[in-house]
């Protein structure tokens, strides 16, 4: 077993970013960036955003190793005494290409991937992206200066960093040294400073289809068998979080959360659930447990307007929805409702209220507002 590190830009269970040479349904955003490239207009900073999942990572990998792996001169103006060769029409490198051997292994010398850094001393991944992480990339353009060439810098994800980092980046992006591309991922990119994104060019990543989604995980070497729509209902368009939802057994979880709710609520299951979230080994099925109930509402609300969504994440979901949300009152309740048991959930995380405390509360507001419902 390694003993290296988790990675903060790799989703459990999937292949590193890095990794993925193949990338799925975002053939617009590699299209808007290979206009530019082609066109000579390239700028120095890119914004790669969009929801998490869908690839924006590998999409910045990707584009980095097309850069570093592509002579200066083939830019659709060199040539030499041969002439300028053909534009490139893909992003695509030979994976036995020695750049692409070497991002594989993070030895490129002409790339500094800037993430959240590992804390030895706590032995776990630091919350944010530190200043002291931005500042290191000034001894990295010193050292591969000498190399010649182009340089690219991985933000993943901008979202991370501390504000002292943010600003420390956007001097970076105010005067940035020559022969040098900067790709910011970010999942939230409106909470990023004004300045940051007013300095950088737009790639924006979209969702996922099912059919796509089934193709993202069969690259990932996991089936997703006959539950590709449930896994892109729940997922929203999102590959990363369908394989979440695939390792942490996200689809029994929400069966589970409807079966509660199927008929009069069952409280002794309730129970045995929110008994599931407590301790340290179930932190992750207790954030996926309020992301999911978070979901549930969602789709309670959005059933009340445009009716039940199609197809089903759970057995028995449609019939449940129309139940409980018939009409656009019901509607309006349950977003109400939705609003204040997130704003109830962050607060009992952020002051570590017990697990199953905060689970058998929040399906308690749930009753209440269905009776109401019925009502």
């Amino acid at each position: 077993m390694s003993d290296a590190p988790p990675e903060p830009d790799c989703a459990l269970g999937a292949p590193h970013p890095r990794e993925t040479l193949h990338l799925i349904g975002q053939e617009a955003a590699e299209q808007d960036f290979l206009e530019a490239y082609n066109s000579n207009h390239m700028h120095h900073a890119w914004l790669i955003s969009g929801p998490r999942g869908v690839g924006k990572a590998t999409l910045a990998w990707r584009i980095a190793r097309f850069l570093l792996a592509t002579p200066e001169d083939d830019n659709n103006g060199g040539g030499g005494m041969f002439g300028a060769p053909p534009a490139p029409e893909t992003l695509d490198i030979d994976p036995d290409h020695p750049v692409a051997h070497r991002l594989h292994a993070l030895s490129e010398s002409r790339l500094f991937l800037l993430r959240r850094p590992w804390d030895a001393k706590a032995e776990r991944l630091k919350q944010e992206i530190t200043v002291d992480e931005v500042r290191k990339m000034k001894n990295f353009f010193a050292l591969s200066s000498a190399d010649g060439g182009r340089r690219v810098v991985i933000v993943d994800a901008a979202d991370e960093m501390n504000v002292n980092a943010a600003n420390a980046l956007l001097k970076l992006l105010e005067e940035p040294p020559a022969d040098t591309v900067i790709l910011l991922v970010s999942h939230q990119p409106s909470g990023l400073l004004p300045t940051i994104l007013s300095r950088c060019r737009a790639l924006r990543c979209r969702t996922l289809t099912p059919s796509e989604i089934a193709e993202a995980l069969q690259q990932a070497h996991v089936d997703a068998g006959d539950n590709a729509d449930a896994l892109a209902a729940l997922a929203g368009g999102s590959a990363g979080g369908a394989l979440r939802l695939i390792t942490q057994d996200g689809l029994a979880l929400y069966a589970e959360i409807v079966a509660i709710f199927a008929g009069k609520t069952d409280r002794q299951r309730a129970l045995k659930l929110a008994e599931s979230t407590v301790g340290k080994t179930n932190a992750d099925r207790f954030a996926l447990a309020l992301e999911l109930v978070d979901l549930f509402i969602a789709r309670l609300a959005r059933a009340g307007v445009a009716g039940p969504p199609t197809p089903e994440a759970a057995p028995g979901e449609a019939q449940l929805l129309t139940r409980l949300s018939p009409n656009s009152d019901a509607s309006r309740r349950w977003a109400t409702l939705q609003q204040e048991l997130g704003a109830r959930a962050r607060h009992g995380r952020a002051v570590n209220l017990d697990p199953a405390a905060l689970m058998l509360d929040i399906v308690l507001k749930i009753n209440e507002t269905a009776v109401k419902t019925a009502a």
